[in-house]
């Protein structure tokens, strides 16, 4: 806890951003770290509630009362070291997390929670600033080889805690740069990619091999809307050869598409389609792909994938910017006896939104409308919820002018052909099938062939992602060792 009367005292510290018309006109981070005071003000908040059940509505269990008391007395290093017991990536989860563990804050079932993202973001980004984040390099190497096939944050936690339990370790990633999804489909305005850089040092300083541009699989001909920047191949058969544990930490990435007559026209694009290049061309990796300027530009898809294109589009200086979402619109407020301290249903409005943009609820696309081959608008249907279902009400069809649209309507299953190629056992959504509990968590159907994140759980959160790279490596050091001191 932080001050005993401190919830009483103070209001929440609401992180701060950059005006709306000052940010749209770069790509870099625009929400300030907490000052001293602000953060220390923030933990002081923090109630002695007995249970603190934000630790069990975070995944990665974060000690937070603990660090948040430390930081109201100021003692700033003791609470990175806390921070980093349970989480590798602070700086991850402290930009892009949606922060289940405020949901479950006990304060908040009568008031504002704590602010305990931004908390965790002041105390990782003074650590780094003050150089208290250091290399963690083995004192005894173990002999044993593990691949990694994937450098999201599954693949990064994973290799992080085998690296330091002696392990040598070595990451495949088949794009250009290390860091999966966090560096290809999250823009530079949510999360600067020097944060990714900064940890990769670490990483490599600790032991671990980074192997960029190279593909882990059999067949090389991936689904449209898949990024593969790879020049080398590597089968699993080599992979199986040469390590004595292989994990499969790759993301879901295969999109969502909607096939509705008109899908042909050109202007329709998968996000990551839009995403990724504009990504790379911050990173001076290559050119702006797909331009929003002076556009009508329609999103189908309400989540955070969205949200970004929306951003992205608005950057660009789009001419209008509407994100279409079937599900009826949420509550502003949830209704806290029925959910707390789970993840509650209400309206939420980034950031992006906030820059500009139509927000259509309880809509369903019919047919992408055009000429000449090129997309012009959408004729679009209102749907409510009826009998249980989904239904179209009658005589509300309307059409909406577009020049860009954006599908991001979520990921289906992790690649199909690099699962098929590892021969592992699939459950009925397409994921690898390995269990979290008992004998043999994480492990799959294939003899020293392990699955983490995404790969396993489907499409999922960051916080997710780090918690089974986390489980997954002490899993694999029992495996090879036949005993772990890693922390599950």
């Amino acid at each position: 806890m932080g001050k005993p009367t401190g919830f009483l005292e103070f209001e929440r510290v609401k992180e701060t951003y950059a005006p709306v018309e000052e940010r749209v006109r770069h790509f870099g981070e625009f929400v300030p770290t907490l000052t001293l005071d602000e953060a220390k003000q923030q933990g002081a908040r923090c109630m002695d509630c007995g249970i603190p059940f934000c630790n069990n509505g975070c995944p990665v269990n974060n000690v937070i009362p603990d660090w948040n008391d430390l930081v109201y007395r100021g003692n700033w290093e003791q609470a990175i070291r806390v921070l980093h017991s349970t989480n590798n990536f602070p700086e991850f989860t402290g930009r892009i997390c949606p922060a289940p563990c405020e949901s479950a804050c006990t304060l908040g079932i009568n008031a504002a929670p704590v602010g305990i993202k931004s908390i965790e973001r002041a105390i990782i980004d003074r650590a780094w600033e003050h150089g208290w984040v250091k290399p963690l390099p083995a004192a005894v190497k173990s002999g044993k080889q593990v691949a990694v096939v994937g450098s999201g944050p599954a693949g990064l936690a994973a290799a992080q805690q085998l690296a330091r339990a002696g392990h040598a370790v070595t990451v495949f990633e088949k794009n250009g740069r290390v860091g999966g999804l966090l560096r290809y489909g999250i823009p530079d305005f949510k999360l600067d990619k020097s944060v990714i850089d900064r940890r990769m040092a670490q990483m490599e300083a600790e032991g671990v091999t980074f192997k960029v541009n190279t593909l882990v699989s059999s067949d090389q001909d991936l689904p449209k809307g898949v990024t593969n920047d790879a020049t080398t191949v590597v089968t699993p058969a080599e992979l199986e050869a040469q390590f004595d544990a292989v994990i499969l930490a790759g993301g879901s990435e295969t999109p969502r598409d909607l096939p509705v007559p008109g899908r042909e026209f050109s202007g329709i694009h998968f996000a990551l389609e839009f995403l990724i290049p504009q990504n790379k061309a911050v990173a001076g990796d290559g050119a702006n792909g797909i331009n929003a300027q002076g556009k009508h530009v329609v999103v189908i898809g309400g989540g955070d994938t969205g949200s970004d294109c929306v951003g992205t589009s608005n950057r660009h200086g789009a001419l209008s910017v509407t994100q279409l979402e079937v599900m009826p619109k949420p509550p502003v407020e949830e209704d806290k006896p029925m959910t707390w301290p789970y993840w509650p249903l209400k309206l939420r409005t980034s950031s992006s939104h906030e820059e500009g943009c139509v927000r259509e609820f309880a809509v369903s696309t019919k047919e992408f409308i055009g000429e000449n081959g090129k997309l012009t608008a959408l004729k679009l249907v209102k749907v409510e919820f009826k009998d249980g279902k989904l239904t179209e009400i009658p005589g509300s069809e309307f059409e909406l002018k577009a020049d860009l649209v954006f599908l991001a309507m979520g990921f289906t299953q992790p690649l199909a052909k690099v699962l098929d190629s590892f021969g592992v056992e699939k459950d009925p959504r397409g994921n690898i099938k390995a269990t979290t509990d008992g004998a043999g968590c994480y492990a799959t159907s294939v003899p020293k062939v392990f699955a983490a994140g995404d790969m396993r759980r489907g499409q999922s959160l960051v916080v997710w992602a780090i918690r089974e790279g986390r489980q997954c490596a002490r899993e694999v050091d029992q495996f090879l060792m036949g005993s772990t001191v890693l922390p599950r």
